[in-house]
Parts: C-alpha cells; structure tokens; sequence
C-alpha cells in the first residue's frame, strides 16, 4: 500500500470510530487534557482572548458533565470534537480528540480516537 492509501484508510478508520462514538447517548468520563497540549490551549486563549471559551471553563465543565464526541458542521469533512456533555457550542467549547489524556479509564474505542487522531499530525 502507498502512504496515500494508508493515510485513506486510517482516515476512513477515524471517520467510522468517531461516528460509532458520536452516537453513544452516555457521556464519556473526561481524563484530562495532555500537559503540553494544555500549554499550547492556554497559550492560545492568552494570544486570543475571547475567541473560545477559555480551557479551565472547558475542564470544568468537561469534569462536571462528562464528554461526548460531535462532528462540525460538515460531517463529510471529518473534522470531530470533543465538547462538554451537556453543550451545543462545537465553535466555543470544543477540544480536539489528540488533546485527551489517555489512560485506563478512558473507554477503549475513545483511547483508540485519540491515538488515530494523534497519528493523522
């Protein structure tokens, strides 16, 4: 297989997980965000202000509410989240899958999405 091809299918692989996962009417358990992804969030919302809701308001709620999986405005695009359970804001309060801390209470399929999602970058 050709990196191009490979890349198409982990992408379809990504795409199929996130779905499945998108559709669990349960939230997911929130482990956290990855210290340097935090870094590089909170730099951001520093640089940015006001343009997201800032990451200590998105933990909070995330540990509050639990997770859930969502897809932007284009689910054709794969472009997927992660937003607080109980939110509807994809443009404020989203986070992507690669910035979860993975560890064992996390559920498999969604350690599996982050791990992808890592990999695609």
């Amino acid at each position: 297989m050709t990196d191009k091809e490979l890349r198409e299918q982990r992408n379809a692989e990504i795409f199929l997980l996130a779905a499945e996962l998108s559709r669990n009417p349960v939230p997911f358990i929130f482990t956290g965000i990855d210290p340097e992804a935090y870094l590089r969030i909170k730099k951001d919302d520093l640089e940015y202000p006001g343009i997201t809701t800032p990451i200590e308001e998105i933990i909070f709620k995330c540990e509050k509410e639990g997770i859930k999986v969502v897809f932007g405005k284009n689910p054709d695009s794969s472009n997927f989240f992660i937003i607080p359970a109980l939110s509807t804001d994809i443009e404020r309060d989203s986070i992507v899958p690669k910035t979860l801390s993975v560890n064992p209470k996390m559920v498999e399929k969604l350690q599996k999405l982050v791990l992808l999602d890592r990999a695609r970058y």
